[in-house]
C-alpha cells in the first residue's frame, strides 16, 4: 500500500491560513469525502484522484417531476369532526379521520438529482504500469507528496501530487460570474499531460461529441420512465496548452500538454416564474454559448474574477478563536482528535466558516434555495427527495444568513416562499380558511398540500414559519420597500389564514390551532395508546405568536391601521400561552399529555426561544426556566442526536446565555455528526446542521432580537481570547467584537443610518449615538458605569 504525505515543496502548508482551508493527504474514496464547490446554480464535489479524477456535478434544478401531493378534498368536514373529537380526548379517532379524509397522497418518488459525472483518466501516468511501479519520488519513510484542499477563502478546490519526478496540480472551482465549472490540470514539465475525459450519469442520458473538443450529455430527469421532469444538457469544452485535443468513441483525448482547462455549462429547461411551463430554449446553444463566453477568457481571468466575487461575499466576516498544534493537521486528523478530547478552536472557526462558504455557494439570487443537501447531490433518488421541508430545514438553512453578513443569499428563499403564494392559497381554502398556508415540505413544484401520515403530514405551519425570514430581513437591512411590496402581503396572508383557523378552546375560550402535529412527535393519549395530533401544541401557538406580533408590527412600519389590523390585535390577546406543566417543563401539548420519545430530535414546543423570541431572560423569565428545564430533560433523554437537532441545541443554550453548555453541544456536532470533509450528518448527510451551526455560534457572541446589542452574550470559557469581525444585527450595525481572558477588549459599530443603540455586556447597559457608516468604538471600560 502506498503512503501519502501532505507536505512537499509546491504546497508549502505554512502558506495557507488554517480557519479557512480543508485539506487531506489522500484522495477521497466516497462521496462523504469529497469537496464541494458551488455558485448557487451549479455544483461540483472534488474527489481528487490520481488514476481518475472523479467531479460530480449538479444543477439546482434538476429535479424530477409530477404527479405532486393534492390537497385532500374532504379535509375541512375532516378538520371540523377532529376537533370535536379531540377536544372530547378522542385522540385516536380523531388521528385516523385526518388520515382518511385530510391528508393527500405522497406521490413519490420525486427528487433532486445529481447531474452526473465527469471523469478524467489519466493514462500513461497509473502508478502501476504493466505491472512494475513507475518511479515516484518518496520520502525516506516510504510516503509520496500528495495534497488535497479545499480554500474557503477562494472556492477552490485544488489536488497536488508528484510522481515520476513531476508535480502535477489539478485546480477545480465553480465561477459566479462565467457560470460554468472549470477544471485546470497542469504539469512542472512541458508535454506530461495525457487524459480523456468522459460524461456520464446513473441512468436518463446519452453523450455525444458536438466538435472537436466538446462532449455533451442530455436528458430528462425521471424515474423508471415516470415522474418525467426537467430536461438538461452540459457540455464540457477541452483546451490546451501545447499537446493535441480532440474527440472520440464519446471521450475527449488530450495528449502531451503542458496545461489544459475543462470548461462545463449546463441548462435546464425549469422556469422558476411558471414550473408548469417548461422554457422553451435550445438547452445545447445556451450550453455552447455559456462555453464561448468563458473560453474568450484565460484561465487566469476566469479565476480572478471568480475569486472577487466569491470573496466580496465571504471576506466580510472573519472569526478567530485561537489555534492549537492541532491546526497544523489534516482535516480529518484534527476532527479525529477532537473525538479523543483534543482541544482545537481552530477547527470550531473552520465549521463556522464553512457553513458561510457553504451557504453563499449554494444560494445566490436569482437562482433556487438551498434545499436539503444545499447543491451537492449524487443520487437520483436523494433522502427526502432533497426537497424543502418546511417544518424546521429550509428555514434552518437560512438562519445565518443575515446575522453572518450573507443577506443577498437569503433571495432565493423569499422568491421560493412567493412562489408557493398561488398553491397556499388554494390550501388555505380547502381547510376552510382565507389567507396563505403550506403543509410541512414542498419542491421545485411549488405545492402546499398537507399530506402522508398525521404523525408529521399534518401541520400547516410552514407557509408562516417562512414569513419570519421576511420579517427578519427588514429588521436587518431596514429596507422599507421591501417590507411593503414583499415581506407584509405575505404576512397578511399567513394571519387571515390563522383568524378562520384558529378556534376557541371548550374549556377556556382562547384560540388554539389544530389539529396538529408537534413535528414528528408523538404522545401518550389518556388511555394509553400513542398519538400524534392535538390542539393548542406549543409550536402553533408560538408560530402564530410570531406572525401576528411580526404583522402588527409591520403594519406599524407602513403606517397601517384597518380592520385587518384590528382583527389581528383581538387575537392575539386571546391566543392560548404556552404552559408550564406540573415538572415545571414547557408542556409540548396541551392537556399535559407527555412525549412517546422524550429524546426526540425535534425541539419544537422550544420554538419561541430560538428561532422565535417569545420567551427570553428579560419578558418571559418563567418561561426561560421552563424553556432550560425542557432542554435539559430532552438532552438527558438522548437528545440532539441528529446534526441539525443539535446545531439547534447550540442556539437554544446560546438564547439561554449558558456559553459553557453551548460549546458543550459545538463539540458533540463535531465528535458525532460532522463528516470527513465537514458535511453535517444526520445521518445522512444534511447541511441545515451546518447552516444552524453558524447560526448557533452567532447568537453565542452576539444577539439582537430584544432591540438591544448584547455582546458576548454566551461566551465560554474555552474561547477566552478570540476576535469576530463583520457580524451584523437587527437596526443594521455591523460590529466587530475582540475579547481577552474572557472579557470583553473592545467593540467597533459602523451603522448603515444613524441611530441610537442600547448595547448590552456583563449585566450593564449603556447607549451611543451611531452615525450612519462612520466606525464607533466602545472600550470594556464603558460598561463599568453603565446601568444594570
Amino acid at each position: 500500500m502506498i503512503r501519502i504525505l501532505a507536505c512537499f515543496a509546491v504546497v508549502p502548508l505554512c502558506a495557507q491560513a488554517a480557519d479557512t482551508m480543508l485539506y487531506y493527504t489522500a484522495p477521497a474514496t466516497s462521496w462523504n469525502e469529497g469537496l464541494p464547490v458551488g455558485n448557487g446554480r451549479l455544483g461540483a464535489m472534488v474527489f481528487g484522484g490520481i488514476d481518475e479524477e472523479r467531479v460530480q456535478l449538479n444543477e439546482v434544478s434538476l429535479w424530477s417531476g409530477p404527479p405532486l401531493p393534492e390537497d385532500a378534498p374532504g379535509a375541512r368536514d375532516a378538520i371540523a369532526e377532529a376537533r370535536r373529537l379531540i377536544f372530547a380526548g378522542q385522540y385516536g379517532a380523531a388521528q385516523s379521520l385526518i388520515a382518511a379524509k385530510a391528508l393527500g397522497e405522497r406521490n413519490n418518488p420525486r427528487s433532486h438529482q445529481t447531474l452526473g459525472d465527469l471523469r478524467i483518466g489519466f493514462h500513461g501516468q497509473s502508478l502501476l504500469t504493466m505491472g512494475r511501479e513507475m518511479e515516484v519520488d518518496r520520502q525516506p519513510d516510504g510516503t509520496m507528496p500528495y495534497r488535497r484542499e479545499l480554500d474557503l477563502d477562494t472556492a477552490v478546490a485544488t489536488t497536488t501530487y508528484r510522481r515520476n519526478r513531476i508535480d502535477f496540480r489539478r485546480e477545480v472551482f465553480v465561477s459566479p460570474v462565467a457560470d460554468v465549472i472549470v477544471v485546470h490540470l497542469t504539469a512542472s514539465r512541458p508535454g506530461q499531460l495525457s487524459f480523456h475525459v468522459t460524461l456520464d450519469r446513473p441512468m436518463d442520458f446519452e453523450t455525444a461529441a458536438v466538435g472537436p473538443a466538446t462532449l455533451a450529455m442530455r436528458g430528462q430527469a425521471q424515474h423508471d420512465g415516470e415522474h418525467l421532469g426537467v430536461r438538461y444538457e452540459t457540455r464540457v469544452l477541452a483546451r490546451s496548452q501545447g499537446g493535441t485535443v480532440r474527440t472520440r468513441a464519446g471521450r475527449i483525448h488530450v495528449e502531451n500538454a503542458d496545461s489544459a482547462t475543462l470548461l462545463l455549462a449546463a441548462a435546464t429547461d425549469y422556469n422558476l416564474a411558471d414550473p408548469f411551463r417548461p422554457l422553451t430554449r435550445d438547452l445545447g446553444r445556451a450550453c455552447a454559448e455559456a462555453l464561448e463566453r468563458a473560453a474568450r477568457q484565460s484561465v487566469d481571468e476566469l479565476r480572478t474574477a471568480s475569486i472577487e466575487e466569491h470573496r466580496r461575499l465571504f471576506r466580510r466576516m472573519k472569526l478567530d478563536l485561537g489555534d492549537t498544534a492541532a491546526a497544523r493537521l489534516p482535516t480529518d486528523e484534527r476532527l479525529a482528535a477532537l473525538r479523543q478530547g483534543s482541544q482545537d478552536p481552530g477547527l470550531e472557526a473552520l465549521l463556522f466558516q464553512y457553513g458561510r462558504y457553504l451557504l453563499l455557494c449554494s444560494s445566490r439570487p436569482g437562482n433556487l434555495p438551498a434545499n436539503l443537501q444545499g447543491i451537492w447531490n449524487n443520487h437520483l433518488l436523494a433522502p427526502w427527495s432533497a426537497d424543502y421541508h418546511l417544518n424546521i430545514n429550509a428555514q434552518m438553512n437560512y438562519w445565518p444568513v443575515e446575522v453572518a453578513n450573507l443577506s443577498e443569499c437569503h433571495d432565493p428563499f423569499f422568491r421560493l416562499i412567493e412562489g408557493l403564494v398561488p398553491a397556499a392559497r388554494k390550501t388555505a381554502a380547502n381547510l376552510g380558511a382565507g389567507g396563505m398556508a403550506a403543509g410541512l415540505a414542498t419542491d421545485v413544484w411549488l405545492f402546499t398540500a398537507p399530506y402522508g401520515q398525521p404523525g408529521w403530514g399534518m401541520w400547516v405551519m410552514g407557509f408562516a414559519w417562512s414569513t419570519q425570514h421576511f420579517m427578519e430581513h427588514y429588521r436587518f437591512s431596514g429596507d422599507r420597500g421591501f417590507l411593503r411590496d414583499r415581506a407584509f402581503p405575505l404576512l397578511r396572508g399567513a394571519s387571515e389564514f390563522f383568524l378562520d383557523w384558529l378556534v376557541p378552546h371548550p374549556k377556556t375560550g382562547l384560540l388554539v390551532s389544530g389539529p396538529s402535529t408537534s413535528p414528528e412527535n408523538s404522545f401518550i393519549a389518556p388511555d394509553g395508546t400513542t398519538a400524534a395530533l392535538s390542539m393548542g401544541c406549543a409550536m402553533d401557538q408560538q408560530i402564530i405568536w410570531e406572525t401576528f406580533t411580526n404583522t402588527l408590527e409591520a403594519a406599524r412600519e407602513l403606517e397601517i391601521r384597518d380592520a385587518f389590523t384590528s382583527r389581528v390585535e383581538v387575537a392575539l390577546r386571546r391566543l392560548a400561552p404556552t404552559r408550564i406543566g406540573n415538572d415545571g417543563r414547557i408542556e409540548e401539548w396541551g392537556d399535559n399529555l407527555k412525549e412517546k420519545a422524550p429524546g426526540h430530535r425535534h425541539v419544537s414546543h422550544l420554538f419561541a426561544l430560538f428561532p422565535g423570541r417569545q420567551i427570553n431572560w428579560r419578558d418571559t423569565p418563567e418561561l426561560f426556566q421552563a424553556a432550560r428545564k425542557s432542554l435539559e430533560f430532552r438532552l438527558a433523554n438522548g437528545g440532539g442526536h441528529t446534526g441539525w437537532s443539535r446545531a439547534w441545541i447550540i442556539a437554544f443554550w446560546a438564547r439561554l446565555l449558558d456559553g459553557d453548555k453551548a460549546h458543550e453541544n459545538v463539540r458533540a456536532l463535531l465528535a458525532h455528526s460532522t463528516l470527513a470533509n465537514l458535511f453535517d450528518n444526520h445521518p445522512p448527510f444534511q447541511i441545515d446542521g451546518n447552516f444552524g451551526y453558524t447560526a448557533g455560534v452567532t447568537e453565542m457572541l452576539l444577539q439582537s432580537h430584544l432591540g438591544e446589542l448584547h455582546l458576548l452574550p454566551a461566551l465560554p470559557a474555552a474561547w477566552s481570547n478570540g476576535s469576530v469581525t463583520g457580524l451584523r444585527t437587527r437596526g443594521g450595525v455591523t460590529v466587530d467584537l475582540a475579547w481577552q481572558d474572557g472579557r470583553l477588549a473592545s467593540a467597533v459599530l459602523r451603522a448603515d443610518r444613524e441611530i441610537v443603540a442600547s448595547l448590552r455586556y456583563d449585566g450593564r447597559v449603556i447607549r451611543r449615538n451611531l452615525p450612519a457608516g462612520d466606525p464607533v468604538t466602545i472600550e470594556a471600560a464603558s460598561f463599568a458605569t453603565g446601568k444594570p
